[in-house]
Formats: C-alpha cells, structure tokens, sequence
C-alpha cells in the first residue's frame, strides 16, 4: 500500500509518472545522463523547457503575448519586492 502526502507542498504522484521518471533517471531522452545533470543550456534542457511552456500555455490558455517564466520561489519573492 503506497502512503499519501496530504501536508502542504509535493503531493502524490501517479505510479505510471514515477514508473517514467524511474526508465529515464540515468539516461533522459537517450542523452546519456539525467535531467539533474544536465546544462541548462543544452539542447536537450531546451527542449524539455520548451515543451513545458507549451504545456503551460495550453493548460493555462496563456496567449503569446505574455511571457511564461520558470523561477525559483525565493527569486520571486524577491522580485515581488522590487515590483
């Protein structure tokens, strides 16, 4: 019986989404080394991003004239406090 998290933060995953993230942990997409070891700035990183903004847009109907961002928390905490 898997145990569920129902505290504030990560909840819980699918079995078949872990199940993936297990196949390609220690080689992602045929890059030879996993997504935690990647630049971000190769190609495959890009196209990771990439796609997740497509998602985002998608999901979110986010229309292409607004920028979609992908920062840490605590950035943006601090750029709301320069807003």
């Amino acid at each position: 019986m898997r145990s569920f998290n129902y505290s504030a933060g990560p909840s819980v995953l699918p079995v078949e989404v872990l199940e993936q993230v297990k196949a390609e942990l220690l080689d992602f997409g045929g890059s030879g080394m996993s997504v935690m070891e990647m630049s971000h700035r190769s190609k495959w990183f890009d196209d990771i991003i990439k796609e997740a903004e497509a998602l985002m847009r998608e999901l979110y109907k986010v229309p292409d004239n607004y920028k979609v961002l992908f920062i840490r928390a605590d950035v943006l905490k601090e750029l709301l406090i320069l807003l």
